[in-house]
């Protein structure tokens, strides 16, 4: 039922932004909120971890690596806030997954249908690098979350991070990863379980200014994965 996912996926993102189990990562979302660059001063910070957003009924999840500690960690919502998020809410809405493509605050109206985004670490991380063992921590969520989007039939993983992330929760979720181990790459594909697996460049500024990842190849991976889903 509809509302039992919704109900079920409020209680885990309570459980989820209650979070304090890694020292490093309370330290680096809090210190962020406490001391904004400029172009945020006086806004106030979300300084928690972040949740998955979107339809429970989701066949098509897309997968990070963390909160922006200016975007999500600003924000309150997953992607929001910065320029990684108007590349993948851009995608999502050309794909037909968002009703718009813009992604700027949690009252901004957007919806999304058919779609969740989640990441494999909630926290944001220094440097955009958590450990592997906050990592292996937090992927915990992420199976909880993927047992309640039991509609999920497409995953796409932005970047090596998002892909090795998934695989280590479909593994402890009971599903066969195969041999050899699945290799991220831009437009890859594998089978896990259940799951049609495709794997993209994230949508950071670091590929997306430099044209390592350009719209015509993001939006190509969100039609392969639109393709696997049935639609």
């Amino acid at each position: 039922m509809p509302g039992t996912a919704a109900r079920n996926l409020a209680t885990l993102a309570a459980e989820i932004t209650a979070c304090r189990r890694c020292a490093r990562l309370v330290r680096c979302r809090e210190v962020a909120a406490a001391e904004p660059p400029k172009r945020y001063a006086g806004e106030r910070y979300w300084g928690r971890p972040i949740t998955g957003f979107g339809d429970p009924r989701a066949r098509l999840l897309v997968l990070g690596l963390a909160p922006a500690a200016h975007g999500g960690n600003r924000t309150g919502r997953v992607f929001t806030g910065d320029r990684s998020g108007d590349w993948l809410y851009g995608a999502l809405h050309r794909a037909g997954y968002a009703n718009q493509p813009t992604s700027t605050g949690i009252d901004d109206g957007l919806v999304l249908t058919g779609a969740y985004v989640s990441n494999v670490v909630r926290c944001a991380p220094p440097d955009n690098k958590p450990s592997p063992a906050e990592r292996d921590r937090c992927v915990k969520f992420l199976v909880r979350e993927l047992a309640l989007l039991r509609d999920i039939r497409a995953v796409i993983a932005l970047g090596g991070f998002g892909w090795e992330g998934f695989l280590l929760a479909a593994a402890a979720a009971g599903h066969p990863i195969g041999k050899p181990r699945p290799k991220f790459g831009h437009a890859a594909h594998a089978e896990v379980g259940p799951y049609a697996l495709f794997g993209s460049y994230h949508v950071s500024q670091q590929n997306t200014f430099t044209g390592r990842l350009t719209v015509p190849m993001l939006d190509a991976v969100f039609a392969a994965a639109r393709a696997a889903t049935g639609g």
